[in-house]
């Protein structure tokens, strides 16, 4: 996708994104065999349900359908959230994933998995899980410490309301 198009795109998407209070975390385009595959990739605080990617997937395709953004060639659109594993790259990404296990690729080489506690602008607080029996241990990590993060599935994770229940 062309620059100029993707920007075009941007600013007719990121209204209607944020009207539902939604964040446009991505828009990719590729090919589906003679078919281009618009995908849009929103998200929020308290994640993103189905009705609500139904109900924008609508309204963007009328948008679509009166701009020339997309030209005359038939395309596919699909409208969803970023997965679980997709990795973290802003700030917020990170907020989000409080109280979830992350692992980093730390600048400086090396990896860690770690609970994210709290998020400020500096960097986060961590929770090393321990290690054959060894409680965990607190860590600090700055964002510039960082090269790359993604949340790690946890099938056997309790969520907090449970555990106060």
């Amino acid at each position: 996708m062309s620059t100029t198009q993707s920007d075009r795109l941007r600013a007719l998407l990121e209204p209607l994104v944020a009207a539902k209070g939604l964040d446009l975390e991505d828009v990719e385009m590729s090919k589906a065999g003679k078919r281009r595959m618009l995908r849009i990739i929103v998200d929020s605080d308290e994640g993103v349900e189905l009705d609500a990617c139904a109900e924008l997937s609508r309204e963007v395709s009328d948008e679509l359908d009166e701009s020339d953004v997309m030209g005359e060639d038939e395309y596919v659109l699909e409208v969803s959230s970023p997965g679980a594993d997709r990795p973290l790259t802003e700030h917020r990404h990170y907020v989000r994933a409080i109280d979830r296990l992350v692992k980093f690729q730390l600048a400086e080489g090396g990896e860690l998995i770690a609970r994210i506690l709290d998020v400020d602008d500096e960097g986060m607080d961590l929770e090393v899980p321990g290690v054959k029996g060894r409680k965990a241990t607190a860590r600090r990590i700055a964002f510039t410490d960082i090269a790359k993060a993604r949340v790690e599935i946890e099938f056997n994770r309790k969520d907090k309301k449970e555990e106060e229940a």
